[in-house]
């Protein structure tokens, strides 16, 4: 048997079992190691399993993940993220659209405390959905802004994701992270003037707040303005000794995390449940990551014994006689059609051990190609008819609001997305320059 047929068997196989409902890591893992078996015997399949896992309990960034994920946990939990609602509530609520802008506001701030686009769809749909909804904003409007937003958690550092592509890919994290930095603000910046503009030419889809409402004395506003500014303070207190070298990526992290517990203890919020649910919950994620790690190391390990990358690059540019630039664009086609079953990271342990070492033989730049993939997988997170997002926000939403107008909400903010997209891809400086002057400095 060919080694092309048995690459196409393992994906093949991977993909009838997760379709059976299987977990991801399961199911990569099981094919892994069963073809290493099959492939090499004994000694070599047990090899390949086991090298695997050593080479995931050396990995000294790996830290970084329950830290960034512990962070996130307390300051949601301890509802810290209530208080950035209401300083944008109070500063930008007399603006049209004022209130949807402050939601994306607050959607970058979370992204900077979790990571993950999740918590931020979870936020976004508990405390500010409710608020829109009740001063009038179109339904339609509000849900379209809540998913984009949402979309920055897995862009803006400190990304969960990026954290588990970095691994795969054997990338700096510190540097994917800082490759995100500039994208992620530029895309938060697009939905900002999108909204302005729509809400500037129909006014009845944003309406600014009631002179009522607006009519807030000094003092308060100011001392709301202190309280959402914490978790921005939090992240400056963990990312600027890493900019300036002063600590590494990992100690960033503990920094960050400390300061978050912290905070949350000065400001009285630090109770016996909000601690266990945030220490179980970080226990959770951070062992299904290892997971998803662990078997996506085995999967590749198999791929490199098997040549396979070699083989499917040399099928596209000399057999089918396709450019760098065409690969490129059906790869982030297919993260589209994939995203309609698959979540992120299960896109990403599929795909890596094809996409990523392929990405890296046509001459691109993998911290770059880190960027684009993970806005691909939040266009395709968002795109109907099976977008993960689509389905998790009418989970959350009240009852008035139905899944066509989820439908309907999101297609101008993807729209936006694949423009962003589109100016990464060629601007590749717009991603590299930060790291490259962070690092070169």
């Amino acid at each position: 048997m060919s080694y092309e047929l048995i690459a196409i068997l393992m994906f093949s196989t991977m993909m009838i079992m997760l379709m059976t409902g299987q977990r991801v890591f399961g199911a990569i893992g099981f094919v892994a190691v069963l073809a290493s078996l099959l492939l090499w015997g004994d000694r070599g399949g047990y090899d390949i399993g086991f090298s695997a896992a050593m080479k995931l309990m050396k990995w000294y960034p790996l830290l970084t993940l329950p830290m960034f994920i512990f962070m996130g946990y307390v300051l949601s939990e301890s509802k810290i993220a209530d208080d950035l609602y209401k300083m944008f509530h109070v500063w930008m609520g007399g603006l049209n659209g004022g209130l949807a802008i402050g939601t994306i506001g607050l959607m970058v701030l979370i992204s900077a405390m979790n990571g993950l686009s999740v918590a931020g769809m979870a936020i976004g749909a508990t405390i500010a959905l409710p608020e829109l909804l009740k001063r009038g904003y179109d339904k339609k409007m509000v849900t379209g802004v809540i998913q984009a937003g949402s979309s920055l958690g897995i862009l803006v550092p400190p990304s969960v994701v990026l954290v588990l592509y970095a691994m795969i890919a054997r990338q700096p994290v510190g540097q994917l992270w800082l490759a995100g930095v500039l994208p992620g603000l530029m895309m938060a910046a697009m939905f900002i003037l999108y909204i302005a503009i729509r809400c500037k030419l129909n006014p009845s889809l944003g309406p600014a707040l009631s002179p009522e409402e607006r009519d807030v004395p000094m003092a308060e506003k100011l001392r709301l303005l202190r309280a959402g500014l914490l978790p921005l303070g939090i992240f400056a207190a963990m990312m600027v000794p890493f900019v300036n070298g002063w600590t590494s990526l990992v100690e960033s992290s503990a920094i960050g995390a400390l300061t978050a517990f912290l905070a949350a203890v000065f400001k009285g919020r630090m109770t016996r449940q909000v601690f266990e649910v945030s220490v179980r919950s970080t226990l959770g994620i951070s062992c299904m990551f290892m997971w998803i790690i662990l078997a996506a190391l085995a999967f590749g390990a198999v791929f490199d014994g098997l040549g396979a990358v070699k083989a499917i690059e040399n099928l596209f540019t000399e057999k089918l006689g396709l450019n760098p630039w065409m690969i490129l664009i059906l790869m982030q086609l297919s993260f589209i059609v994939m995203g309609t079953f698959l979540d992120d990271t299960a896109m990403l342990v599929i795909v890596a051990p094809l996409y990523v070492p392929l990405v890296g033989a046509l001459g691109f730049d993998l911290i770059w190609y880190g960027v684009l993939y993970t806005i691909t997988t939040q266009i395709a997170y968002m795109t109907p008819p099976f977008g993960y997002n689509l389905f998790l926000m009418r989970a959350m939403a009240p009852p008035e609001i139905t899944l066509r107008d989820i439908y309907g909400s999101i297609l101008p903010f993807v729209l936006v997305m694949v423009l962003a997209l589109t100016i990464i891809m060629v601007f590749p400086q717009i991603a590299l320059w930060l790291p490259e002057y962070v690092y070169n400095k």
